[in-house]
């Protein structure tokens, strides 16, 4: 039997420049990301976090550097890496006319389910967000942390092997942001691999393993949250951290 990669992702010098900028988007970003683990990339507007999830979700291809997923190349076979990923986009991505329901059977026809499977992981993702009752209201109906549950459900319903997850408790109610955490780490408990981008600093030393700190397209430093802390005396949690690498200048 085929052995199985130590790594569910591996993306080695990413570099990413758009047109008109001076400076790379991204400039050597190298991740790693093992089964069942959660690694938050953290950084301030304009660090290259979405970038780097656009280049990992196949979106955007980069100008230098390798990604795998599952030992899959995308820039070689991306059409074999696609089903491995699951995005949850930063903005809410759903047909606000349809239903719950009738959205994640959209997103997963997609995603090459069908029949009895496609009710399966429907009614399974809909009950990992605490959506089953809501199921056939339209989206338009729902608050904004219902929206941003059914996001999450979207990008959950194949069953990825790796998460993406985009801000995905940005603007909600705070019992939204809990089911949705606790959801997470339910969902790595099974051996998900999940990349993680947010500002909550609170909410990333709650729920990610390692905890990459970003800006200008590189990473500073990462690591265990606890270990970070340790290793610099004079910041007591990892938003004083995150502060300390990266300034505290206004970012537009």
């Amino acid at each position: 039997m085929p052995t199985q990669p130590v790594s569910i992702l591996e993306a080695t010098g990413l570099v990413k420049r758009y047109n008109g900028m001076v400076q790379p988007a991204l400039d050597g970003l190298t991740l790693k990301i093992r089964p069942g683990e959660i690694l938050g990339l953290l950084g301030p507007n304009g660090a290259g976090k979405t970038t780097a999830v656009s280049i990992i979700s196949t979106i955007l291809p980069p100008n230098d550097g390798r990604v795998t997923v599952c030992g899959i190349d995308l820039a070689e076979s991306p059409r074999q890496a696609r089903p491995l990923i699951g995005l949850v986009p930063q903005e809410i991505a759903l047909y606000a006319e349809l239903t719950a329901w009738e959205n994640l059977a959209f997103f997963g026809r997609l995603q090459g389910l069908r029949g009895k499977l496609l009710k399966q992981r429907i009614a399974a993702a809909l009950a990992t967000v605490g959506l089953e009752a809501k199921a056939h209201q339209k989206v338009a109906t729902y608050s904004g942390g219902m929206q941003r549950r059914t996001n999450l459900a979207v990008g959950m319903v194949h069953a990825p092997r790796l998460l993406l997850l985009d801000e995905p408790t940005v603007g909600i109610d705070p019992q939204s942001r809990q089911l949705i955490l606790e959801k997470l780490q339910a969902t790595k408990q099974a051996g998900t691999a999940m990349l993680y981008t947010t500002h909550y600093m609170e909410e990333a030393q709650q729920v990610c393993d390692r905890v990459a700190i970003m800006d200008n397209g590189r990473i500073l430093c990462q690591g265990a949250p606890r270990d970070l802390i340790a290793a610099r005396p004079q910041c007591c949690s990892l938003g004083e951290l995150f502060l300390h690498l990266t300034g505290k200048e206004l970012r537009d």
